[in-house]
């Protein structure tokens, strides 16, 4: 089935909110994060990454705090 999906613009209100392994993230950025294994990632449309945070409710809240429509991707 082919079926035409839009995607939003850069200019949307849009967040993706993603699962991110620590140990994928630069060295300098692992260093300032705490014993875990996992963080939350908030991204625009675009791609641009707005936020990395701990848990995916933090994600969520902040996006929400923002005026953005939060939208997990997996």
């Amino acid at each position: 089935m082919h079926t035409k999906f839009q995607l939003p613009d850069a200019d949307s209100r849009i967040v993706y909110v993603r699962a991110v392994d620590v140990a994928d993230l630069p060295q300098d950025i692992r260093d300032e994060i705490p014993d875990v294994d996992q963080v939350y990632s908030v991204h625009k449309a675009d791609g641009e990454q707005l936020a990395l945070v701990n848990d995916r409710r933090t994600a969520f809240f902040l996006a929400r705090e923002h005026d953005y429509t939060p939208m997990t991707v997996h």
